[in-house]
């Protein structure tokens, strides 16, 4: 336990140096001496209750500690039971603080915002789809074992069969939420059964040593330095487990789903769900952490979009496109043009993926001056894995290990060649790596005194709104300066602005699915694979679409406020700092510490 407070809650183990009984007072007591004290062990301890939340962040094994990467969560009901628990016990010691100092009630701040949108939804906790076709408890095993479980040695692998043998009881606690949701009335959409069932079928038939799994595992021990027949060994108790645990808890779940679907409707949105408008209210404050309503964001996205829209056809004139069919057929007039995709080979797609990795090393060399924050962590480009490629999103980021040892990754999906137009990749690079995802995160990571859940809060409209706000700046420095590479870049923007029109049509307005895919085809001239993924991903994630552009307008907004109260004193950079700084925030703390920034700057001007 020292060693993970070391990691941490440094202020934690100073104290249990210079004297054990009040290292025990911040341990247990009900107010500790230092905020950052309760913040960190409230943390620890429910990382501790998640073992593969501890496994994804990589810094325990640096230390030898290693048990955990034999386990995994508890996805029974009794265990969010008990978080909700300490979500209130946690409340109560945070309300015994007062007169902190602005980093430390930043620090409660942000924690408040999040303890308290846990308590005002508690009733609205199993509104979800737990298994589902984008971010299932049933691909995201795989994903888990393949991604995060490191293998380097006999103890690794051991835990790696540990983990085979654990996934029936995960599942089987999974199934007591399935069966409460049933009762409640709320079920997925059919095409959501029928995807994940399909998916989960074509699982269990594929051969033990054809598996992911078990290829993972073979890809990975080949880089340790076990010998052949202890190799072999692994593998062949991981067939075995494989045939007897995991694809029988598949089964369970198989077995579930199949007898659920007569019960399933065509209804996508959640408006059909009981309580179903106070869910998805509960979805957009998670998502944007603002009070918009589904009717302001509806004519937001319906504006941007026509803005949008406007700026994209002047650059499709220009390169000799005909625009009068309007702008769909514009497009697809320019989407028909072979010479903007990859051959649709093998070789075509590792040139993709070579391709992505020059445009992140490039703009990664060129922009020291916009940013005094620089990541440590490196960032790689990979492919989704195949298995899920088919109905994953076009591209997504992973997170680096805490511990280095694993780099930040940039999953580009390579399912549908003509998905991947050479004139996006830029936009694309620059949202998820570099400046977007990779930076912001990974400089949320190496914040230095701050508490834990300061670094790895997460607020998706400061999040993605980074993201998409960073493809706008590596614009306005020259990273896109040839006309299509531009036209990428509205698109890219256009595409979260149809965003705000589908997620809130679905849920809102009772749009059918068709309809959602019809209006987001005809207004984005994305590939119509790409199309379906990305309704059918709203479907089950009600809200998250919407953070992008919402999150990306308030960081313009609190630039050119800046820019517009400091005049020639306005630095780029140091707005940058700003903004990254002090991690993830919800956009009223984030327009809070602008403010303040603002006001010290002009105290010193009025000084000098």
């Amino acid at each position: 336990m020292k060693k993970l407070l070391k990691i941490v809650g440094g202020s934690l183990l100073t104290v249990t140096v210079a004297a054990g009984g009040f290292a025990a007072h911040e341990w247990y007591a009900d107010k500790p001496v230092f905020l950052r004290s309760l913040l960190d062990r409230e943390l620890i301890k429910v990382g501790m209750q998640s073992p593969e939340t501890l496994t994804s962040l990589g810094f325990l094994e640096s230390l030898g500690i290693k048990g955990h990467n034999a386990e995994l969560d508890d996805a029974s009901p009794e265990s969010a039971d008990k978080l909700y628990q300490q979500i209130r016990d946690l409340k109560y010691s945070l309300s015994l603080y007062d007169n902190l100092p602005v980093d430390q009630q930043l620090s409660a701040d942000v924690t408040n915002y999040l303890l308290d949108y846990a308590l005002e939804t508690e009733a609205l906790r199993y509104h979800n789809y737990p298994v589902n076709q984008l971010f299932g408890l049933q691909n995201g095993y795989p994903t888990f074992m393949d991604a995060q479980h490191l293998v380097t040695d006999a103890e690794d692998a051991d835990n790696y069969n540990a983990r085979l043998q654990a996934v029936k009881t995960k599942f089987t606690q999974a199934l007591q939420g399935l069966t409460l949701r049933e009762q409640k009335g709320i079920i997925p959409p059919r095409f959501v059964i029928d995807r994940v069932l399909d998916e989960m079928t074509a699982f269990v038939a594929t051969p033990a040593s054809d598996n992911i799994l078990y290829t993972s595992l073979a890809t990975k021990l080949a880089d340790t330095e076990l010998t052949e027949a202890e190799q072999q060994q692994q593998l062949a108790t991981a067939a075995s487990n494989i045939e007897q645990w995991v694809y029988p808890a598949y089964q369970l779940l198989i077995d579930y789903f199949t007898e659920l679907a007569p019960k399933a409707g065509n209804d996508d949105g959640f408006w059909h769900l009981p309580n179903g408008e106070a869910a998805y209210a509960a979805s957009l404050k998670l998502f944007t952490t603002t009070d918009y309503t589904p009717d302001q964001i509806h004519q937001l996205g319906l504006s941007e979009v026509a803005r949008l829209q406007a700026e994209m056809m002047q650059i499709l004139a220009a390169e000799g496109i005909d625009i009068e069919p309007g702008f769909t057929a514009a497009m697809a007039e320019l989407a028909a043009d072979p010479k903007h995709y990859y051959p649709d080979t093998d070789e075509g797609r590792a040139q993709i993926l070579a391709d992505y990795q020059a445009i992140i090393d490039e703009i990664d060399a060129g922009i020291d001056s916009a940013f005094n924050i620089r990541p440590k962590a490196t960032v790689e480009v990979l492919r989704i894995p195949e298995f899920k490629e088919k109905t994953a999103p076009g591209a997504y980021y992973q997170q680096p290990a805490l511990d280095g040892s694993r780099p930040g990754r940039f999953y580009a999906n390579l399912w549908d060649i003509k998905a991947t137009p050479k004139y996006g990749m830029r936009t694309l690079a620059y949202h998820e790596a570099v400046p977007g995802h990779h930076f912001q995160v990974a400089i949320s990571m190496e914040l230095e005194g701050l508490p834990f859940i300061r670094k790895m809060s997460p607020f998706t409209a400061y999040v993605e709104g980074w993201a998409l706000y960073a493809e706008q700046v590596a614009w306005e420095m020259g990273f896109q300066s040839e006309p299509l590479d531009n036209l990428g870049r509205l698109g890219g923007e256009l595409f979260r602005a149809v965003r705000l029109v589908v997620d809130t049509g679905i849920h809102h307005k009772r749009w059918t699915r068709e309809q959602a895919i019809e209006y987001m085809a005809a207004n984005t001239g994305m590939a119509q694979s790409d199309v379906v993924s990305e309704i059918e991903r709203y479907i089950v994630m009600p809200g998250q679409a919407t953070a992008y552009k919402v999150g990306m307008i308030k960081i313009l907004e609190l630039r050119e406020r800046s820019q517009q109260a400091l005049g020639d004193d306005f630095d780029l950079a140091e707005f940058h700092d700003v903004i990254l700084k002090d991690g993830a925030l919800p956009l009223s703390l984030l327009e809070r510490n602008v403010e303040r920034y603002i006001a010290g700057k002009n105290q010193l001007a009025a000084k000098s």
